[in-house]
């Protein structure tokens, strides 16, 4: 059997699958709350834990952090994923850790159309270089380089670049955020769960609107990100929706960012859990303006394809 796992820093997902006759099928699946667990040999114990020994011929794990010489250390999760520990635990040499953005490029090129959305009517769709970007706990990005025959996946850390504002507002967030991250803010601060709720929470500071207090208990309670994007696609609270719009038009600003880095003439595609969650959201303009607001460039980045991909399980694939 095969083993492939997605190791994020909400969630981790793993998943055994089975090749008879050529076809492969899933056998089991499980998700697990990757902060309730001190290492990913724990989750990896917890799964195994009714799969028969030396049954897994080989494994493939795509971590959300950069890998080092085969070893990851997770960037939102204090675990240190070292390969040969994860071999001997398997029992196979047979594995591969991947950044998660590589492995959900790999997914991407290989998912139908009908897994995708289009976010540009007016694109041309063009073969060549494709672009990766997947915000959900942290922002990912990766790029495939088309040689005219196949492509080849390369991972990156393009989340964590300098968050350039373009805006009166977009300056005011940035100060704000520097004093609660002491410096360097990345567009992983603004482009993530986490960067909605700083983005909520800097309208909040600012007076943009008033807080309601039914929202302050619900994001106590659970998810705070999750809140916000629930009450700003029902268009129940202002604070809500100004996140959504705000982070909206940041995505974008950073897909046209890394669309100009490399010219993605194959196009655009956004993965991670947001950007499908808010979809009646991101579809209404604001992520598309921010996209194209590049100066003499936006008639070039006007004919980029960009596309939502709808498949959760698309780094497992």
């Amino acid at each position: 059997m095969i083993l492939a796992g997605d190791v994020g820093g909400t969630k981790t997902i793993l998943a055994l699958y089975a090749r008879r006759q050529g076809v492969i099928t899933c056998v089991k699946k499980q998700q697990y709350a990757s902060q309730q667990y001190a290492s990913f040999e724990e989750v990896l114990t917890a799964f195994l834990a009714d799969t028969a020994s030396g049954t897994i011929e080989a494994a493939c794990i795509g971590i959300a952090g950069p890998i080092v010489e085969g070893d990851c250390h997770a960037t939102n999760l204090p675990w240190q994923l070292i390969k040969a520990t994860i071999a001997e635990q398997l029992q196979t040499q047979r594995l591969s850790l991947l950044n998660d953005l590589e492995a959900t490029a790999w997914g991407v090129l290989g998912l139908p159309l009908s897994d995708f959305v289009e976010l540009n009517t007016h694109a041309e769709q063009r073969s060549g270089h494709v672009a990766i970007l997947a915000a959900g706990t942290g922002l990912g990005e990766s790029l495939c380089c088309w040689d005219g025959q196949r492509y080849q996946v390369m991972p990156s850390e393009g989340g964590h670049v300098d968050f350039a504002p373009t805006s009166e507002q977009e300056i005011d967030l940035l100060r704000f955020l520097m004093r609660q991250y002491s410096g360097h803010v990345s567009y992983e601060r603004v482009v993530s769960g986490m960067g909605l709720v700083n983005i909520y929470q800097f309208l909040k500071h600012s007076g943009f609107a008033i807080e309601h207090p039914e929202i302050a208990e619900k994001m106590a309670q659970n998810d705070p990100g999750a809140v916000i994007g629930a009450a700003g696609i029902a268009n129940t609270d202002a604070l809500c929706v100004e996140t959504l719009r705000l982070f909206c038009r940041l995505y974008g600003a950073q897909a046209g960012n890394l669309a100009l880095t490399c010219l993605p003439y194959g196009g655009v595609f956004l993965a991670g859990g947001i950007a499908a969650k808010i979809l009646p959201f991101i579809t209404q303009g604001d992520f598309i303006q921010g996209f194209l607001d590049k100066g003499r460039y936006q008639p070039l980045l006007a004919k980029l394809s960009v596309k939502i991909c709808t498949n959760p399980e698309v780094a497992l694939i």
